[in-house]
């Protein structure tokens, strides 16, 4: 029998993520969908704080840490992160 496929970012729905940037006016966001296209994987992100803002991402983004931080930071957090450090 042969070996069933790894899937490709099994924890994505439901997932908590921060960006770096404010991305459509908000920094959190959750993942509520999960697209595969060949071998692309897309998920559909939700700010947090607006469920209207909504929008669908290569899943491969999220691993660049530049853009995108697992869970959600504390604005203290990525306030002093962008702090020049001394």
């Amino acid at each position: 029998m042969p070996k069933a496929k790894k899937q490709k970012f099994p924890h994505l729905l439901g997932s908590k993520w921060t960006a770096q940037q404010k991305t459509w006016g908000w920094r959190h966001f959750q993942i509520v969908n999960r697209k595969n296209q060949g071998k692309w994987v897309f998920a559909e992100m939700v700010a947090s704080c607006d469920p209207q803002t909504r929008f669908w991402i290569n899943a491969e983004q999220l691993k660049d840490d530049s853009l995108w931080n697992p869970g959600w930071k504390p604005l203290k957090e990525i306030q002093q992160a962008e702090m020049p450090q001394n």
